[in-house]
């Protein structure tokens, strides 16, 4: 059991080289999982992760990382509201895999944030995961996300689907309003 302690927080442009190699790491781990491949990853130029880093102080957007107390970054999730409809939509999930399970308490620490951002937007949380990524449904289900029945295809190979759930929040509108 994985016992290092850990802290999270947003993104910044500056985190940039931290972000490509979780990126990278995460394509390894999971390719299904994500929406780019590992050859279009690596071809992006600095800019474009510098601009993936700022996503931590977007507007209606957000950007978080679990980095461990040595500094190692060891999970991310992030999102975005796509539309006022559709609201906030959980993106980037991404935990190490020594950093994964109940007793750690890294996914749900990450979620809850994620969450917190999402209860300023609008009153649920959509994701999108694999149909094939079975482990990850079980997680969201444990948290309270309940699949639609809506069904996108996948971008990488649209022979497969993405599955659609939604989990339930209380709306506590945006900061400052």
């Amino acid at each position: 059991m994985q016992t290092t302690a850990f802290s999270i927080r947003r993104t910044v442009a500056s985190d940039w080289r931290a972000i490509r190699d979780l990126r990278l790491e995460m394509i390894r781990d999971t390719p299904t999982a994500y929406a780019e491949t590992l050859h279009d990853a690596l071809s992006h130029d600095d800019a474009e992760w510098r601009m993936r880093g700022s996503r931590g102080t977007a507007e209606h957007g957000i950007s978080i990382a679990a980095i461990t107390d040595s500094g190692r970054w060891v999970g991310a999730m992030g999102g975005y509201v796509p539309d006022p409809i559709t609201g906030p939509l959980l993106v980037g999930v991404y935990v190490a895999p020594a950093f994964r399970g109940r007793q750690v308490g890294l996914s749900d620490a990450l979620l809850s944030a994620m969450e917190d951002w999402a209860g300023t937007e609008n009153s649920r949380l959509t994701l999108h995961v694999h149909e094939e990524n079975s482990r990850a449904r079980r997680y969201y289900e444990r948290n309270g996300f309940s699949a639609t029945g809506h069904r996108v295809p996948y971008n990488l190979d649209p022979m497969k689907n993405e599955l659609e759930m939604v989990k339930s929040l209380t709306f506590q509108g945006s900061a400052g309003s």
